[in-house]
């Protein structure tokens, strides 16, 4: 076929949405009649711009509705003034369908609840903004699941899954959303409100005669199933993932009638908005086991499919030998990938069963059957534990494709076709010779028991030759799928990647259906235009692209390229580039979920996208390169949305692509602030270790003066630390200056096991002059496990606090300082072993990032242990028994979770120790550092508090014990109850915890 060149199709006419103008006038119209916020602003716009797909386009404002109320006041107003409307999930689609110019219903923040559930009848009644898990876990109490469970299940509402007709792992236990939805609640775009389901034909006639609108519409559907029922019988693929286009099958009669509640799903907000859903639940067996079947090569695994469904799996993935090679080139689940067999490619078969027996007999047939095959792959079948870690392997597929080390970018662009199961194999083997036609390559992986397979290929969107490649080969592609009899979409919907190729699925005939069906719902082409199906034109795949080519590539003569930005991090991982690092977010929004892990504290207080991971990794990528370039590193959407980030780390390992915002926030103030004077309270809490040691000074008048009635209010307001905040106390004496040492040698004279092994102590700030006692307990512990302990000379400090406020240039003389005071303990290979998690984590982290040339960094970054991690690797006999009878709740460090992989080692010391050990499963504390006392920031920090810590500590009991490693944790418990936290050195230098902490 021929494509026209890239540049033509970019000079297509807008369509007529986007010239709509009176922003102004809308905004103020719908702030005086809706409940819900209204988001016009800049910022706000910016950060609704783009979905996970690779399209990006500026809405006309947000809308986040309060009810159904909310939502027909907001239409009225958008038809009143003639925009565009598009209804918004959790913005994780795929296919662009969430990003266009018009006014964006946001219903993850208010609409989000569940009406009920009915056991018996097997329904469950929610409102579109409520996320899938909620409901999955309402409903598995009575042994009941929402089948369709896509990978976003943590965070993806149940609006945008109707919309998009969401599959998931277990299609095979019950299907797409449109095989499970009974009935819906809707509004269409010019105020008619209807509910709408299963409908017998004379009910359908009853509703004609009632004439109205909804006679009409009726009537209208009734004429369009009559004229096109042969060919949606003919031309419409009977495979278990077809997708694309809308579901006009559902309008043809059945025993029941039709429901035209299921004609709607999936039609990606281009005909109406659903104010809510009721939903067909599915029996969950209890019982489940997985098998993982492992081949020379993923056509193979491709092949079997239809013998593997004739054991009636509940679900059946498959990946490649390339995902699993890109995620131990990336560090992912590398533990996870050893448990699975070798192979090239890779089957995950889950038999589910309401007996334990049953399920595993299950597994064991196909095992056995397997071995006779000749494709003789390898099987195992895993105990719970594992299975679970197993399916983190698939869970990470997606990380795994993107900013893969010496890889090029990928992107989505051809990534879920559905296939008949038989010609899955077939499909693979043809797919992947035309990728390499092109010099495209991908990871394979997704739900082969439904013939859906999803890639991240290798596109270059940068130049006008790349585009004219991609958008070829989606040509060609989708001929390669109609011939197979396959659907060009199998889950993630047609939106504006695949809409221009519906012709060659569906022929003339039915495209003209498809636009009479729009029409029926949407005469004014106001639901989401241009968008799988339009009346005038849909967009074509090669327009709004987020990373389009630059003007100078498509040589415009007024072109200026982007300059360099010179950052103090050197981005190493990101070819140098903030902008790049920033670009790392793909949207898939796994900082939205609200259980589970660390990431994100400030949106799981908050709710409000600008202060998830992904809403502040949009905004940096619109500063440097989208619509708030002019403002720049003044942005106050960016500072704003930054301005709640704990930089706690957790986004660096738990999303899917490791975007590091506590990198990005400090050099983000670093370069808002450059040659100019920072707020005050950033140089007061920036040089925390300054204080201390001037402090240390004289500090009894130091805690007067800190703490004193008169005194102490006057500082914090001057400071802006929050008024019910106490300022935590020195101690009488630092670790440093009551420790009796050689001043030579900084070896104690009396060691009492003086041929052990020589280790450093690192006596960061927070303990050597607030808690002293956590540095005498540390060394006492190291000693009695036989080693010889040193510590640094005089005041030293990592810079920790300097980050937070981007004081990087200091944090640079800082790491220097402690390079050249530390180089003869680096040179000599000695551990260094750290009490705080943040301390230690700075040269993990940031020193390589500022120091990336510097042998003694990189080697320091080696040497760099916490206490726990050093005691289970060299000495964990000597905690046996030392605390029997002892309750202990752990509560871990966000950076130990994020850098050091948690506190797994200490807990199994406790254990070994003889505690009853509890981990508290929680994001951050809230505190974290300074975060906690600023004013602005108290109330977000007792709210991050008391979602799982506080909790927790308040219903420890008496006798408990609450390990917290960090300063900033403990002083969080101290000031939030009247319970005390110990440090991990504390608890283990006693002979017996029995005794308890209250």
């Amino acid at each position: 076929m021929s494509i026209l060149p890239v540049s033509e199709l970019l000079k297509q006419r807008p369509l007529d949405h986007e010239g709509f103008s009176a922003h102004r006038e809308l905004e103020a119209r719908l702030k005086a009649t809706v409940r819900g916020d209204v988001l016009f602003d800049l910022g706000s716009r910016a950060l609704y711009a783009a979905d996970s797909s690779n399209y990006r386009q500026m809405p006309v404002g947000v809308v986040t509705p309060r009810d159904a109320a909310d939502v027909e006041a907001a239409l009225a107003e958008c038809r009143a003034a003639g925009a565009a409307v598009l209804p918004r999930g959790a913005g994780t689609s795929l296919a662009g369908q969430c990003a266009n110019v018009a006014v964006v219903f946001d219903y993850s923040r208010y609409m989000r609840g569940l009406t009920s559930i009915d056991p018996e009848k097997k329904l469950a009644v929610v409102q579109p903004g409520i996320v899938l898990d909620r409901v999955r876990e309402a409903a598995e109490v009575y042994h009941l699941t929402y089948a369709p469970d896509p990978a976003t299940h943590s965070r993806c509402t149940l609006g945008g899954m109707i919309g998009n007709n969401s599959c998931g792992v277990h299609g095979l236990l019950g299907g797409k959303v449109v095989d499970n939805v009974e009935s819906m609640d809707v509004v269409l775009y010019d105020g008619t409100r209807m509910t709408v389901g299963w409908t017998s034909e004379a009910e359908m006639e009853a509703l004609i005669r009632g004439g109205g609108r909804v006679g009409e519409i009726y009537a209208r559907l009734n004429k369009l199933r009559v004229e096109y029922a042969g060919l949606i019988r003919a031309r419409f693929p009977r495979i278990p993932r077809r997708v694309s286009g809308y579901n006009l099958d559902e309008l043809l009669p059945t025993d029941r009638g039709f429901n035209l509640a299921r004609a709607l799903v999936g039609s990606e907000g281009t005909c109406v908005t659903v104010l809510s859903a009721t939903l067909n639940l599915t029996s969950s067996p209890p019982h489940r086991v997985l098998t993982a079947l492992a081949f020379d090569d993923p056509y193979l695994a491709a092949d079997v499919v239809p013998r593997v469904l004739e054991f009636g799996p509940i679900g059946l993935e498959g990946f490649d030998g390339l995902l699993v090679d890109f995620m131990l080139r990336k560090n992912l689940a590398v533990n996870d990938v050893k448990l699975l067999p070798p192979g090239g490619g890779f089957l995950l078969v889950e038999m589910g069963a309401w007996d334990a027996a049953d399920a595993r007999s299950k597994a064991e047939a196909l095992a056995a059957a397997a071995a006779k095959w000749p494709e003789a792959p390898r099987a195992r079948i895993y105990n719970h534990e594992d299975a679970e870690s197993v399916w983190k392997v698939r869970e990470s597929a997606l990380g795994a494709t993107v900013a893969v080390p010496g890889e090029p970018d990928r992107w989505e662009g051809w990534d879920d076709a559905g296939i008949p199961p038989a010609q899955l194999g077939v499909y693979l083997r043809r797919l992947t010779a035309l990728m390499n036609e092109y010099g495209y390559r991908s990871p394979l992986y997704g739900h082969y028991g439904q013939g859906c397979v999803h890639l991240r290929i290798n596109f270059d969107f940068r130049t006008e030759e790349g585009v004219r490649d991609f958008r070829e080969f989606i040509d060609r592609a989708a001929d390669l799928v109609v011939s197979l009899g396959g659907s060009l979409s199998g889950e993630h919907g047609d939106g504006q990647a695949r809409a221009v190729l519906l012709p060659k699925m569906f022929g003339p005939e039915l495209m003209r259906a498809f636009k009479e069906f729009k029409a029926i719902w949407d005469p004014e082409n106001r639901m989401n235009p241009g968008k799988l199906v339009d009346a005038v034109r849909v967009y074509d795949p090669v327009e709004n692209l987020r990373h389009g080519p630059q003007p100078e590539a498509l040589g415009h003569a007024h072109a200026h390229p982007h300059e360099k930005l010179e950052t103090h991090f050197v981005f190493a991982a990101d070819h140098g580039s903030l902008e790049d690092a920033a670009a790392r977010c793909v949207g898939v929004g796994a900082c939205l979920k609200k259980d589970g892990g660390v990431m994100c504290p400030s949106y799981r207080a908050t709710g409000q996208e600008q202060h998830s991971t992904r809403g502040r990794a949009r905004l940096l990528w619109e500063m440097l390169a989208g619509a708030l370039t002019k403002e720049g590193f003044q942005s106050e959407a960016v500072h704003e949305a930054l301005d709640l980030c704990l930089s706690c780390k957790a986004c660096k390992t738990e999303c899917p692509v490791q975007v590091d915002m506590a990198q990005y926030k400090s050099e983000f103030l670093a370069q808002k602030y450059k040659g100019k004077l920072h707020p005050l309270h950033h140089y007061v809490f920036g040089f925390a270790d300054k204080m201390a040691r001037l402090g240390s000074l004289t500090p009894a008048l130091t805690n007067f003066v800190l703490g004193g009635s008169m005194t102490s209010p006057l500082i914090k307001l001057i400071v802006g630390v929050a008024k019910e905040r106490q300022m935590p106390q020195l101690a009488a004496k630092s670790w440093k200056s009551a420790r009796k040492t050689d001043e030579t040698t900084n070896v104690p004279r009396e060691q009492k096991r003086p041929q052990g092994e020589v280790v450093v102590l690192w006596a960061d700030t927070w303990n050597n002059y607030y808690h002293p006692h956590t540095l005498a307990a540390a060394e006492s512990v190291l000693m009695q496990a036989g080693f010889r302990v040193q510590t640094t000379k005089g005041h030293i400090c990592c810079g920790r606090a300097l980050y937070d406020f981007g004081l990087l240039d200091t944090a640079r003389s800082y790491m220097a300082n402690v390079l050249d005071r530390v180089a003869p303990q680096i040179e000599a290979g000695l551990p260094f072993i750290f009490l705080e998690p943040s301390c230690a984590s700075v040269f993990k982290d940031e020193a390589l990032e500022l120091f990336p040339d510097d042998a003694r960094a990189q080697k320091l970054s080696k040497l760099v242990w916490l206490l726990a991690d050093w005691l289970a690797a060299k000495a964990p006999e000597w905690v046996t028994g030392r605390l029997e009878g002892a309750q202990v709740l752990v509560h871990g460090h966000c950076h130990h979770k994020a850098v050091f992989g948690g506190p797994k080692n200490e807990i199994a010391l406790l254990r070994k120790a003889g505690a009853q050990v509890e981990m508290i499963e929680t994001t951050c504390c809230g505190m974290a550092g300074p975060f906690g006392f600023e004013a602005d920031k108290v109330e977000v920090s007792k709210a991050i508090a008391n979602l799982g810590l506080m909790p927790a500590v308040k219903g420890a009991g008496p006798m408990t014990l609450i390990v917290a490693d960090g300063f900033s944790c403990r002083e969080q418990i101290a000031q939030l109850s009247e319970r005390r936290g110990v440090h991990f050195a504390e608890i283990m230098e006693r002979s017996c915890g029995c005794s308890g902490q209250p």
